[in-house]
């Protein structure tokens, strides 16, 4: 089973385990665009008993969506630790 089918199965949500990172949850999220994917990832973190997303989106493009996956959980770090909190606005 490919990673897209694991990420987007049957309801659309996310059959996999987040990437846990500095008390956030990290999803990948490609997004299809023409000729392939955009990075994309799904931030969550639960703040004040509320669970805030932020959604990722970079206009890096790969051939196939189990490409994305590493990078954009890479990218997704790199977000967190810039910004931390502030994420979510």
């Amino acid at each position: 089973m490919s990673l897209f089918s694991k990420l987007f199965g049957g309801k659309g949500t996310p059959e996999v385990e987040p990437e846990l990172y500095k008390g956030f949850r990290i999803y990948p999220a490609p997004q299809q665009a023409d000729g392939g994917y955009l990075l994309g990832a799904r931030i969550e973190k639960d703040l004040d008993g509320d669970t805030k997303v932020h959604h990722l989106i970079r206009a890096d493009r790969f051939q196939s969506a189990d490409e994305v996956a590493p990078y954009a959980i890479l990218k997704a770090k790199q977000v967190i630790d810039e910004q931390g909190d502030r994420l979510f606005g």
